[in-house]
């Protein structure tokens, strides 16, 4: 390949990636080495020591995070991209009533072929509403009652389904 080319695709693949989402390069030891990596996050939210150490036990399970710092992307070293989480997993895909909403389920189903979420029914007759009322009452025995707010999640899903 030209040299030319070559650095004008590298430099097209930084622009991308910088306009795009966030590079941290990572200082990490595997196996008694310590070693150098790039991680690319296309999310706007906040990244921190958590994340970045969960996502590098991911690749390397015994890996243990030295520093970690925003940078720019350096074409010599290994690039990771990090997949966004599902936003059936995130508050975006959460109901503020409870339960998951349109985006949390449609995320779910994309996840879990097969699947087939609804939305809450209100209905008294509705039988999925009578059989998931009789489930999620069986949990409101087993939650503690200092976590029985009125405010947690379980009481906010038994509002939606009216039970």
């Amino acid at each position: 390949m030209d040299d030319q080319l070559k650095q004008d695709l590298v430099s097209l693949i930084e622009k991308r990636i910088q306009s795009n989402g966030y590079v941290f390069t990572v200082e990490f030891i595997y196996r008694g080495k310590r070693k150098y990596t790039q991680l690319y996050y296309s999310q706007g939210g906040t990244v921190n020591r958590a994340m970045i150490e969960d996502d590098l036990k991911k690749i390397y399970p015994e890996a243990s995070l030295v520093i970690f710092r925003k940078s720019e992307f350096a074409p010599g070293n290994p690039l990771i991209i990090m997949r966004e989480g599902a936003a059936w997993t995130k508050k975006s895909g959460k109901n503020k009533e409870g339960g998951l909403n349109e985006k949390g389920r449609k995320s779910y189903e994309r996840e879990n072929p097969g699947s087939d979420l609804k939305a809450p029914s209100k209905k008294v007759g509705n039988p999925r509403r009578k059989s998931f009322c009789a489930r999620m009452k069986g949990m409101r025995k087993r939650q503690k009652p200092e976590n029985n707010t009125g405010d947690d999640r379980l009481s906010k899903s038994l509002r939606a389904w009216n039970c």
